[in-house]
């Protein structure tokens, strides 16, 4: 993985010295977040224009809507609503992936202007779209997917969530290359929503560095979804709609980008620009030459520099004793914020 601020680069994109932001462009009337309201193209390409003004790096197009129980539209349909969005969009010099699972629909919005396909299948849905994004030499999403999520075809059952899904991801990104994409052109992300509950969700976010170890960037796409809704709810109350979850989002947007995500794909833009520019303003300041100095380094000095003072401090002959444990020799056993018991991973 090409390093960019310890996040990966993916060739073929811009570079960003932070996580990058992926604002959403849904031209579907039947979106989970925000079916309809930008099922116009004029209305469409609009809407993008103002998520790069509010901070956007890239916007994701699509078409046709991935929520549990939604129907597939069929190939005419979903090029009618997305290549002429792409085409408005790529007029005016913005970078745009296209959310698409089908092969004809990546082809020509990559030839419209599109620079990534975003295909949340991995490739599965259609066999044809691996070869035609290996052809392209444009980069690809591939996300963990376990199927369409229609008729209760969720298969959310997990032994332990986030070594399954790494696996998992692991042998689709091995036939993804072997299929002719480039590795430094691929893109990985865990699927949060799809064929997981909340407390799988939350598990995989909590150990976003076992994804990074599967040596490519790594895309968070937690936008609005269910399982910030039960997190605001709490146990007693009915999840807020999706359009008010965007300050949780922004919070998760803070965290993925402090655990080394590549970029993080949202509706609400300005927020989240805000979380990931702090984040690397905190990043950059744990940098050596950020760090402060100790009190006992500053101590010194002063003494060293103070009127009268010896120009050469005193140091302790002998080291302190160590203090004995009073559980005769037993020590306790410390956990790092964030990681959880094998149980808490099933």
């Amino acid at each position: 993985m090409s390093k960019q601020s310890g996040r990966g680069r993916v060739v073929g994109l811009p570079e960003w010295d932070r996580c990058a932001v992926m604002g959403v462009v849904n031209v579907t009337p039947d979106s989970f977040s925000d079916g309809g309201r930008w099922f116009d193209t004029t209305a469409a390409v609009k809407h993008g224009l103002a998520l790069v003004e509010e901070g956007a790096d890239l916007v994701d197009v699509g078409g046709e809507s991935t929520r549990p129980g939604a129907t597939r539209v069929d190939e005419a349909e979903e090029l009618k609503r997305v290549i002429p969005v792409v085409r408005g969009l790529a007029s005016e010099g913005v970078t745009i992936s296209v959310d698409t699972m089908r092969a004809s629909v990546a082809a020509q919005a990559l030839a419209a202007g599109a620079s990534l396909v975003n295909d949340v299948s991995g490739g599965l849905a259609d066999p044809a779209m691996i070869p035609v994004v290996a052809d392209s030499g444009a980069p690809f999403v591939v996300m963990h997917w376990r199927g369409f999520l229609e008729g209760g075809n969720v298969k959310g059952v997990y032994a332990d969530v986030v070594a399954e899904v790494v696996d998992e991801l692991h042998t689709r990104v091995e036939a993804v290359l072997a299929g002719g994409i480039a590795p430094d052109r691929v893109v990985v992300d865990p699927g949060l929503g799809f064929s997981k509950d909340a407390e799988h969700d939350l598990v995989l976010l909590a150990h976003l560095d076992r994804l990074l170890t599967l040596g490519h960037p790594l895309l968070v796409a937690a936008s609005r979804k269910r399982f910030l809704g039960r997190v605001l709810a709490g146990p007693e109350s009915a999840p807020p709609p999706a359009r008010e979850r965007d300050a949780a989002t922004a919070a998760v947007s803070a965290l993925a980008a402090q655990a080394g995500a590549w970029a993080v794909r949202v509706h609400e833009v300005r927020a989240t620009a805000d979380a990931v520019r702090v984040a690397r303003a905190v990043e950059g300041a744990r940098a050596p030459d950020h760090a402060p100095e100790t009190a006992h380094a500053t101590e010194a000095r002063t003494t060293d520099h103070a009127p009268g003072a010896a120009t050469t401090s005193q140091a302790p002959t002998t080291a302190p004793t160590p203090r004995a444990d009073s559980t005769s020799g037993a020590h306790t056993a410390t956990r790092t914020p964030g990681t959880h018991s094998p149980e808490g991973d099933q």
